[in-house]
């Protein structure tokens, strides 16, 4: 069986994080994803996903995400059902975050974000090495012309 799931989309709501009795620290929060293709005359459309991180992806999410951010998701994608205080069943489909990254947008400052999240360089970096040298150029001599192109494996 194979399950898995990636996307990457713009965080909908302030992100919740909470934890379990245990001691488990899980984040909650939603993605829109524009769908790849839009009708003439209409505005695109996109999907919402729910996704849950656990542990350390719950922590690491809450500290370097918010609202309107660009995400990228890797999980699995699972679905439950509970009884609503209603007394309505209610069947949820929910990504369970396995890997959350960077997408490398710009961030409020400006800069670019790496995968760690510290800014980019504002400058390529300089390097003071001494420039490698040319390979040396075979002799002509090592090669012959083919007779015809059936010699050729392409």
């Amino acid at each position: 069986m194979y399950n898995k799931v990636i996307l990457m989309g713009r965080i909908t709501h302030d992100l919740e994080l909470r934890t379990t009795p245990s001691g488990a620290n899980v984040c909650t929060f939603s993605i829109a994803v524009d769908r790849r293709f839009q009708n003439k005359g209409e505005e695109r459309k996109s999907d919402f996903f729910n996704i849950v991180a656990w542990r350390q992806q719950a922590d690491f999410v809450c500290r370097y995400f918010s609202k309107g951010r660009m995400i990228l998701v890797e999980g699995e994608l699972q679905t439950r059902s509970y009884t609503d205080k209603n007394g309505a069943n209610v069947r949820v489909t929910e990504i369970i975050a396995d890997r959350l990254s960077f997408t490398g947008e710009k961030a409020q400052g400006g800069s670019y974000s790496d995968s760690y999240g510290a800014p980019a360089p504002s400058a390529p970096p300089q390097y003071s090495a001494a420039p490698a040298p040319a390979p040396a150029a075979a002799p002509v001599s090592d090669f012959s012309a083919a007779e015809s192109d059936d010699d050729y494996p392409f």
